[in-house]
């Protein structure tokens, strides 16, 4: 149901959502980025000093982008709160997730959040992982029939262009892909990545994606789920690669090489031993990207046996996903909301 509400709102701009997914359960979520959007402090930098002059807070070497923890959670975190203002506009949390967007999406901020980026050893910052969620941000904008929204996109184009040169040049070089359960996995973020390809119609990037896409992965078989996952994993090696190809294949091609790729699938939920260690608490958002992969794996399948099988254990996921989030923990609050959105909104499936 909520699928179709989706595609049929898609025209207007403004999304709506079924009883499945409701505002009080979106708002919870809203809350989790806004608690962190400009909260500097703990902050966890990847940052390249140059000089003495590059000693300085968060707040001033990325103005756009300084809370949340780290880069990438903050981009994620505005992400969450431009959909959510889309999903449901006549929140009273909209409001307020304006005016936190507004605070940071302005041309000042991006023109330094752009000069940060071309200063010297900062060309592979946030590489793939937060700039596939820059551009996915610049992807919601775009879809965004908003006033307000339009004006946030333009702010942020000089960053989105700089990442796509990045981003092309990167590909260009890469001879393997990444293989991990974190966010150095290059076919998560290249699911991501064809995503705003598609919405921005940006024919040329989306190409070179989903050529890399195919010299990375087209040969792959028998994936082995079964040493998955590592300790501190929010991603499924296996399950993103096999995402990024539904989106990177035709329906017949992409079926063929699944049944290969994964001719057998046993998962079960992961469990947190401790929400106040940031790493461990890792494994309740694998639980949150497996159910979504899921769902989008079986969308592209026919319909039968092993597409519900799929989706029932996308179900079971998303539940152990869901109860495991707890904001009053920050190691997790200041980035599952993200996840969980992008989840029960079904921003993976068009």
């Amino acid at each position: 149901m909520i699928r179709l509400l989706f595609v049929a709102a898609l025209a207007s701009g403004v999304l709506m959502a079924d009883t499945a997914f409701d505002q009080s359960q979106a708002e919870r979520f809203a809350h989790m980025a806004l608690d962190c959007m400009h909260k500097e402090y703990p902050n966890k930098i990847s940052h390249s000093l140059n000089s003495d002059a590059d000693v300085k807070p968060p707040r001033e070497l990325t103005p756009a982008f300084y809370g949340c923890y780290d880069w990438h959670s903050s981009v994620h975190g505005h992400w969450l709160l431009v959909r959510f203002i889309r999903l449901f506009p006549q929140s009273p949390v909209a409001g307020e997730a304006r005016r936190a967007v507004a605070q940071s999406l302005t041309p000042p901020h991006i023109a330094q959040e752009v000069k940060y980026q071309q200063e010297d050893g900062r060309n592979s910052f946030e590489r793939p992982y937060g700039m596939a969620w820059l551009l996915q941000l610049a992807a919601e904008l775009r879809e965004f029939d908003d006033p307000q929204a339009r004006e946030w996109s333009a702010a942020l184009r000089p960053l989105e262009q700089i990442l796509i040169e990045r981003l092309t040049s990167w590909f260009g070089k890469l001879e393997h892909p990444l293989r991990v359960g974190e966010h150095t996995n290059t076919a998560f973020s290249m699911g991501l990545l064809l995503d705003y390809a598609h919405i921005a119609h940006n024919e040329q990037f989306g190409k070179l994606v989903g050529a890399k896409a195919r010299d990375f992965y087209l040969n792959d078989r028998n994936c082995p789920t079964a040493y998955e996952p590592s300790g501190e994993d929010f991603l499924s090696p296996c399950l993103a690669e096999a995402d990024l190809m539904r989106r990177a294949l035709p329906e017949a091609e992409f079926v063929h090489w699944f049944n290969r790729f994964l001719p057998t699938l046993d998962m079960q939920p992961t469990y947190v031993t401790d929400y106040t260690d940031g790493r461990l608490y890792h494994l309740a958002g694998l639980n949150l990207s497996r159910a979504w992969m899921l769902q989008g794996i079986a969308s592209k399948l026919p319909q039968g046996p092993r597409a519900k099988t799929l989706l029932a254990l996308a179900d079971k996921l998303k539940q152990a996903g869901i109860e495991s989030i707890k904001n009053e923990h920050y190691e997790g609050g200041h980035w599952l909301g993200s996840f969980a959105l992008y989840l029960v909104s079904e921003r993976g499936l068009r």
